[in-house]
Formats: C-alpha cells, structure tokens, sequence
C-alpha cells in the first residue's frame, strides 16, 4: 500500500521515529496532560496515527533493525545502576514489600493465564509480557516481546491495554492513602509528618522533576554506548551456545534452554555482575539511564506503526481484563502481606507503583506525595525490578508455554 514515506526510505523513517521519541519525551516533560499519559504511550499513539494516515508504512527494514539493534542496546543501558549491594544496603524495608509484591505479580500471571486461557491464543505471550513489565518497567515489556518472538499486533494491543489499566491503577494508589479505611488500619508516619509540615509543589510534571538535567561528559557518552555493545555481543554468543549445547524434549530441558539460550537473560546476568563488583565505575557514567529511555521510546513508536483501530477495539478490552487480573492480585498481596508484617502505607503504594510501573512512576509519586525518604529505595527497587522483570517474565513464559 502506498504511503508518503516508502519502506526503503531509510534515512526519513529513522527521521520520524527519532522524531516521534523526542517529543514525545518533551510533551511529557512539559505539559500534565502528557505527563499523565506518558511519554511512552503518546509515542505509540502518534506512531498508530501516522501510520492509519499512510504517512509511514506499516512494515520496512528500518523497523526490524529496531527491534534487532536498539532494544537490546538499551537494556544495559538501564541496568547501570543495578548494583546488588546498593540496592539491598540503602532500599532497606521497602525492598522487602518489593520483593513480596513481586510474588503477586507471579501468582497474578497463572490465575490469569489459567482463567483466560481459552479466549486469549498463546496465553503464555501475553502473561510473559506483563510479567515483566508488572515486575520491573517497559524495559523487561520489550525484551519478553523479543524474546518470545511475539508479533508486533500483540505487543500493540497489549500496551494498549496495559497503560490503559496502569492509569487507573496509578489513580488507586495514589488514591488509597487519602481514604480513611486504609488511614485506619495500616500506619502511615510519613503521611502525618507530610501533613504537619505542609507540602508545596515545585508547578513541574512528575516527569520533568524526574529528568532534572545533569552532567554528562563526552566519556560518558563513548562509556555508556561501547559497553553496551560489548555487553550484547558477548551475551548474543554466550546465549547462542548455550541454546545449541542444552538439549530440549521434556518439561525441565525446554524451560532450561529457554532461559540460558535468551540473550536478554544473559545481558542482564552481565550487566548486573558488572554493575556489583565495579559500582564506582558504573554509578558514575551519566547518560544512560537516558539515552536507555530515549531508545525505549523509539521502540513504542515502532510498536504503534502496524497497529488498527479495530485490532484495539477487538483484541484490547479481553487483555485489559488480563492485566487487571495480575495487578490486582499484585496490590492484594501487597496489602495482605504489608499487615501481617506491620509495613507502612506509604512502602506498600510505593513498592506497589515500582512494581507495575517501574523506577520512574515509584520515584514520581513518592515526590508528588512529599514523601521524600522513599525516592532513592523507590529508584533503588524499581531498578532492581529491571533485572528479576527478565527472570520472572521468562520464567512463567516458558512454564506457560511448556504446559
């Protein structure tokens, strides 16, 4: 089908799609209605709209190289900061409800693989998906879309209904603190200490106090790219062997060829390892938590190019209820779990948020809220959630896929 820009136009797909990711990530950060939607799903939208108008095609090489390239880059990218040590030396109780929090999210894939299984086809893909992301962020979405080679019309539809379900799930959380049940039964220092001493906001979107500019050197830079690369091509080799070497045929020897063979568990195994014994090293590139994200936005716009109204309209309302499966599930643990072991409100809803959100929406409702203690643990736990997200999600994949 003829489009304005031809599927072998390289140089001006590369042009949109860049193009797209940057405003994106401007709108966000400039305006509360785009901060509200984020960066991410405006991104996929524009793409879908430029796409439904014949503006971009729905299929080149350039999107494959997307897919091939950019998204394994920025996975590293985003777990420079992954250092174990850290993590469970500053989260302090927070990494606790994290880690149970986490568990729903598990518990909540298989009560909702098992309940829908007959209407979703190849169940195991989407319960991957939102497995990762429900443990760690967007991140660990693309690499279990890669890694279970899931077409680009599920991806869509299932980020769709993902953000759509998170953005009610985001007003929940920030709306159970202000209810007098939860109020009642669960303690809640940092909310009447916030209470006593008042609580001014600064007019920016989260976002835009999330992204604050920092400095990042022309080293940084060269670091954050070469050793990305390094990370993938010995990941790419060392999991390609292991994917020849491990039989398959049974139950065990397929889940243990799909984890060893996936590239994307080996990366973040790397990353990780690399991350703990050379933190100093690590902590203080600049640069690659963001170009990391600017590169995940250039995937959810590619995502958004093959995607029509009526495959949302057709396809999203049954993974919406999915989704709201394991998250709820997820907050149910939280909440349950958060009492018996005598949690404050505040690190549920945080511990929760960095769950289905990530590191990003953690830290930015801990700074809406006021409650300035748990932004590093929120960054912290959010981060880690990066690394056990792949875990996690290739776990149940393959359990799914297997049974």
């Amino acid at each position: 089908m003829k489009t304005l820009i031809s599927a072998d136009n390289v140089w001006a797909l590369w042009a949109v799609l860049t193009g797209i990711a940057a405003f994106s990530i401007w709108a966000e950060q400039k305006y509360q209605w785009a901060s509200k939607v984020t960066g991410c799903v405006l991104a996929l939208a524009i793409a879908m709209l430029f796409s439904n108008l014949k503006i971009i095609p729905v299929d080149a090489p350039t999107y494959d190289q997307v897919w091939d390239y950019v998204v394994p880059l920025a996975i590293p990218m985003l777990l420079f900061n992954a250092n174990l040590k850290k993590i469970w030396k500053e989260s302090g109780r927070l990494l606790v409800i994290y880690l149970i929090s986490g568990i729903g999210t598990v518990v909540g894939a298989f009560v909702a693989s098992a309940a829908l299984k007959n209407v979703i086809p190849e169940v195991y893909k989407p319960a991957a998906m939102m497995t990762g992301t429900y443990t760690g962020g967007s991140a660990n979405l693309v690499a279990m879309a890669d890694a279970f080679n899931i077409t680009g019309d599920l991806v869509t539809a299932s980020v769709v209904a993902d953000n759509l379900l998170m953005a009610l799930y985001f007003f929940i959380l920030i709306g159970i603190p202000t209810m007098n049940f939860f109020l009642k039964h669960y303690s809640h220092p940092i909310i009447e200490q916030v209470e006593k001493e008042g609580n001014s906001g600064e007019g920016q979107t989260r976002a835009a106090q999330f992204w604050a500019p920092k400095d990042v050197s022309l080293k940084d830079v060269a670091f954050t790219i070469s050793i990305s690369f390094i990370i993938v091509a010995i990941s790419s080799e060392i999991a390609g062997l292991l994917s020849r070497i491990i039989p398959t045929g049974n139950l065990f020897l397929d889940l243990l060829n799909g984890l060893l063979g996936n590239k994307y568990l080996i990366m973040t195994t790397i990353t990780m390892i690399l991350a703990t014994r050379f933190a100093d090293l690590f902590s203080s590139i600049g640069g690659a938590q963001e170009i990391g994200t600017f590169l995940i936005h250039i995937f959810f716009a590619v995502i958004g190019v093959p995607a029509s109204i009526g495959l949302i309209v057709t396809k999203s309302p049954i993974l919406l209820v999915f989704c709201a499966i394991i998250v709820f599930i997820n907050l149910a643990f939280t909440l349950i779990f958060g009492k018996i072991f005598k949690f404050d409100l505040e690190e549920m809803m945080v511990a929760a948020n960095a769950n289905v959100g990530g590191p990003t929406t953690a830290a930015a409702m801990a700074i809406a809220k006021g409650w300035d203690r748990l932004i590093v643990p929120a960054i912290l736990c959010g981060t880690l959630g990066y690394v056990i997200g792949n875990y996690y999600g290739i776990l149940v994949g393959n359990l799914l896929m297997g049974w």
